[in-house]
């Protein structure tokens, strides 16, 4: 890491995002006391991280690619494991699986499960005690879309309920859809960092693109010229839709970086 420097809110979904390699679990693992830094300061809850205990562990959830189940218990039991850990309840395990999507496979053997349904029972050890703060470490690895979708509805949900989630991901469309900041992460240093439409419209090719009711379509640059044309369209009452031509997430990456995710 190169002297990497940002803040998160309480309440943000922040997206910490770069290709494999670019040292986003190795971030998570310096928040997370996993890893010991070599410099630098680092604070959650307000606090340096070598001063939390025991109350900070209980407010935090993480996935991460050290999570794992243990493969000849079944899903309940894995999941029991970690309720007598946090101290919750046998209704909260019940509420988990229902909101991973696991409600009728809690007698199944971990061993049984396909790898998606594992990483939503690593997802529900890591919530099973609604964090306060959530580390997400390429939450939707190995799942479908519908899966993934559902997965982004229960984050959104402990996010309004006021969990603070910090999310690595290489799915740029994934971050556009949850953050509200994200930032880019690439040979270890942070080389930008957003709201994601800001982004977007920073670095916008400056084209607006209009349809007519001919099907004619104008792209114009927003020069002189073509906003004389498309007010001559909006004039004569022939315009259908109109909008400008803005990169998504990974075209930025790749403005700035000059590398794909891969």
């Amino acid at each position: 890491m190169k002297d990497l420097s940002f803040a998160v809110g309480q309440g943000e979904i922040f997206g910490f995002l770069g290709p494999s390699g670019a040292g986003k679990t190795t971030t998570i693992k310096l928040l997370t006391r996993q890893l010991a830094p070599d410099g630098g300061e680092i604070r959650v809850f307000g606090r340096p991280v070598g001063e939390l205990g025991r109350e900070a562990d209980d407010r935090i959830g993480i996935l991460s690619d050290n999570s794992g189940v243990y493969e000849r218990l079944s899903v309940w039991d894995n999941l029991s494991l970690f309720a007598a850990l946090r101290e919750v309840g046998k209704a909260e395990i019940e509420q988990v699986l229902k909101d991973v999507g696991l409600g009728d496979d809690k007698q199944k053997q971990a061993k049984a499960l396909s790898r998606g349904m594992k990483q939503r029972l690593m997802l529900a050890q890591a919530i099973l005690h609604r964090p306060s703060l959530l580390f997400l470490d390429e939450p939707t690895a190995s799942l479908d879309p519908a899966t993934s979708g559902d997965i982004h509805r229960l984050l959104r949900r402990m996010n309004a309920d006021g969990t603070t989630i910090f999310l690595t991901t290489h799915d740029m469309e994934e971050a556009d859809k949850l953050c509200h900041r994200v930032a880019f992460l690439n040979d270890g240093q942070i080389v930008e960092l957003g709201r994601p439409e800001a982004l977007k419209l920073k670095y916008a090719k400056g084209v607006v693109k209009a349809e007519l009711d001919t099907g004619e379509t104008l792209e114009d640059e927003t020069s002189a010229e073509g906003l004389a044309r498309l007010a001559e369209a909006v004039r004569g009452k022939r315009l259908v839709q109109i909008h400008s031509q803005e990169p998504n997430l990974e075209d930025i990456f790749l403005r700035v970086t000059g590398r794909d995710l891969t």
